[in-house]
């Protein structure tokens, strides 16, 4: 099927969604759209009248956006733009291709600024508007908003009139590829040899800056500041990719500083594994900083609070302290002289006995009702070697008292804080009020929280330490490293993130969307290969087949040849997985996938009910179509590899840890799976961290090659379908979903 769409290059702005839902059926089904641009007069000719772009398609004539998306998204639903088969998603689909014709199709500000509000409204809590992919609606909408000059004057005018929703979801749908095509395209098409006055305002459309108050093109300084202590999880992948998408928005900086005030749990390893971490998100690391670099200011700055009065020494035992800052009780420091104060504050310095029992507190507030401005602690004692500093300090300042200073002397103009902080804004500024230190602008956004899933550190540091993990790479870990031993690509985890934006609603997510969305990058590009269970394996008679086996060249994917071919073998022994053995019925006809169909001529059980051999005669000239079983095989000699399948369950076993729960009480008892296998032997030339698909068994990807001890390793890739990533902790049927055993 080709199909030949017509745009009118003078009127090409309005083309948008049509050439970017163009481009979307072109990637699902390659060669189907051909665009060719004309001049406004000979599309009039083709029967067009004044439309800006035409389809001709069995006699009829398709001339407006509408029309010609819904023909496309019907003509190739693999595209999956248009969900026919589902009547609640595409009348939803056809509303919103209403509410693009009827309500952005116009000049009237004032119309729009209400049709713009309504977007942000709905796409509050949404990444697409219908649905958990781009549909027609998503690039309909899109393109509308692209080719409205009135849109792109409040964008660059006015841009929170747009809503900050709204924003994130155009920026998300403008960096689709589909959507970059056509924006491309037409770029290219109606590119004038000599800008014209007025004339730049289509190419300036699309620079959609979001989110930031107080922020100059060019100046803004962002920075994302992990503690050494630990592996980045994707928590902070979300504040990392946050912090640079923000930097690269506005043409300005990312600062990567390592908040190094606890020596006692920082190593250099662990710094050394988040810059490979950010590397492997395509976060820029060019520009790093320490906190430690600043110590002597601080404490220079510490020395200055002290003596204008603002902060006191105080000795009092920390159950105390804790009990009196609970009552709002003051201190029985909080009154010393500043000399008195110098005097504890240099014992502290050196290390003293008596200034190992004291801390340094912010005098603000003894009973303010935000519980963190009562006079919290900036600095404390710690006689561990720092890994930078050595033994030159044996007093390091606290995170609330470090952080707004070097935020402020390191030129950042953006702090993007977890709301979680929100109490501790105000404590924030209060530092760089007293301190007479420039302003920094704090930007809140949520942290992502995750079912089953522990994000905290310490946490996390008890299941290895217990054994339960094998390291933080682990690929139950919600750190970047274990999520991408599991098989998440970058792309994807980066696509996720930057849907969810900046947004202060705190979320409790499901992973099946981050999983759905891996799956949308690995599915293309995932050779196929073979694998049967060898646990209670099934061994066929084919009759009819080569007794001598036969080796084919086959594709590795159907739908995408550049991936090459692999080596098929035929021959008149294969086996099974015996689940799909105990299908079978004596005479029915089936399909051996990339081989052809057969009748069943005999089934034999034993007493428990269990297949142990099937005798099958070819019938290659059988129609495909008209069966309901198609059962991957595989031949079995010498050209079969032996292979391990990894499938894992969630750590725990509760969707949402509350405070006070005992994590040692939540541990899942089994949550490694393993089954051996049988596969085909050109899984022998995968390289480490290849990801393939197992016909009807799921994409996985190669952890440990194999050695001449031990079979490959493959681990399965959760494909967001309810079945591969809800916890199998609750019945012991789940346990075995996808063939999977207890270790």
């Amino acid at each position: 099927m080709s199909i030949t769409l017509i745009v009118a290059s003078k009127a090409s702005p309005a083309s948008y969604g049509a050439l970017a839902v163009a481009a979307q059926v072109n990637m699902a089904k390659p060669q189907t759209v051909a665009v060719e641009y004309r001049d406004a007069a000979n599309l009039e000719a083709e029967g067009a009248g004044k439309a800006a772009a035409l389809i001709k398609y069995n006699g009829e004539n398709y001339d407006t956006t509408n029309a010609i998306v819904r023909l496309l998204g019907r003509l190739v639903p693999e595209s999956g733009l248009y969900n026919v088969t589902d009547p609640i998603s595409s009348t939803l689909v056809d509303q919103w291709l209403d509410f693009a014709e009827t309500k952005l199709a116009t000049s009237d500000f004032k119309a729009l600024d209400g049709s713009f509000k309504e977007l942000n409204k709905y796409l509050t809590l949404r990444s697409y508007l219908v649905g958990y992919q781009p549909s027609l609606a998503d690039f309909v909408v899109w393109g509308a908003l692209k080719a409205s000059p009135v849109f792109a004057r409040v964008v660059k005018t006015k841009k929170e009139s747009a809503g900050f929703y709204l924003a994130r979801w155009y920026e998300y749908i403008t960096s689709l590829d589909a959507a970059q095509l056509a924006v491309k395209d037409l770029q290219n098409v109606t590119k004038p040899a000599k800008a014209t006055k007025g004339s730049k305002g289509s190419s300036d459309q699309g620079k959609f800056e979001i989110g930031l108050t107080e922020a100059e093109m060019g100046k803004v300084v962002t920075r994302f500041p992990p503690e050494p202590s630990g592996y980045l999880h994707i928590g902070h992948a979300k504040a990392a990719l946050l912090n640079q998408y923000f930097a690269q928005t506005y043409k300005g900086k990312l600062i990567i500083r390592f908040d190094d005030t606890n020596p006692s749990k920082e190593k250099t390893e662990y710094e050394e594994s988040i810059k490979e971490d950010l590397a492997l998100i395509g976060v820029d690391s060019s520009i790093v900083t320490h906190t430690s670099d600043y110590f002597d200011q601080m404490y220079d700055l510490a020395l200055k609070i002290i003596k204008e009065g603002n902060a006191y020494v105080d000795n009092t035992d920390q159950a105390t302290m804790r009990d009196e800052r609970m009552k709002g009780i003051p201190s029985k420091s909080r009154d010393l002289s500043v000399e008195e104060n110098l005097r504890r504050f240099e014992e502290m310095k050196n290390a003293t006995e008596f200034g190992q029992t004291c801390c340094l507190r912010a005098k603000i507030s003894p009973d303010d009702p935000n519980g963190t401005l009562r006079d919290p602690v900036i600095y404390r004692c710690n006689l561990t070697p720092h890994h930078y500093t050595g033994d030159k300090w044996k007093i390091y300042p606290t995170y609330d008292f470090a952080c707004p200073i070097v935020d402020s002397l390191e030129g950042v103009t953006h702090a993007l804080r977890t709301n979680e902080y929100r109490d501790r804004n105000p404590q924030y500024d209060w530092m760089l009020k007293t301190l007479s230190l420039r302003h920094v602008t704090i930007w809140d956004f949520s942290r992502i929280n995750f079912v089953y899933t522990l994000l905290s550190k310490r946490k996390l540091q008890w299941f290895v330490d217990q054994g339960i993990v094998g390291g933080w790479d682990d690929p139950r870990f919600p750190t970047v490293r274990g999520i991408r031993r599991r098989g998440m690509t970058i792309e994807a985890l980066k696509q996720y993130i930057l849907m969810q934006g900046a947004s202060q609603n705190t979320l409790l997510l499901e992973w099946d969307k981050l999983w759905a969305l891996n799956r949308k990058v690995i599915d293309p590009i995932a050779p196929r290969h073979t694998a049967v269970l060898s646990d209670k394996i099934v061994h066929v008679n084919v009759q009819g087949a080569p007794a001598t086996p036969e080796v084919k060249e086959t594709l590795k994917h159907k739908k995408n040849t550049e991936l090459g071919t692999k080596k098929t073998t035929y021959s008149n022994k294969i086996v099974l997985d015996q689940e799909d053995a105990k299908t079978l019925e004596v005479g029915e006809e089936i399909t051996l996938m990339d081989w052809g169909n057969a009748f069943v001529r005999n089934v034999a059980k034993n007493e428990a009910g269990e297949v142990t051999s099937v005798d099958l005669e070819l019938y290659l000239e059988g129609d495909f179509k008209k069966t309901k079983k198609k059962l991957s095989w595989l031949s079995y000699g010498d050209e079969v590899a032996h292979v391990l399948l990894v499938d894992y369950d969630f750590l725990i076993t509760k969707k949402k840890v509350e405070e006070g729960d005992s994590v040692e009480q939540l541990v899942t008892p089994v949550s490694e799976f393993k089954v051996p296998a049988v596969a085909d032997a050109n899984v022998k030339d995968l390289k480490k961290g290849d990801i393939i698909q197992f016909e009807r068994k799921g994409f996985y990807i190669l952890d440990e090659p194999a050695t001449e001890s031990a079979p490959a390793h493959f681990i399965c890739v959760p494909d967001g379908k309810a079945a591969s990533i809800g916890s199998k902790a609750d019945t012991s049927a789940k346990k075995n979903e996808k063939g999977g055993k207890k270790k």
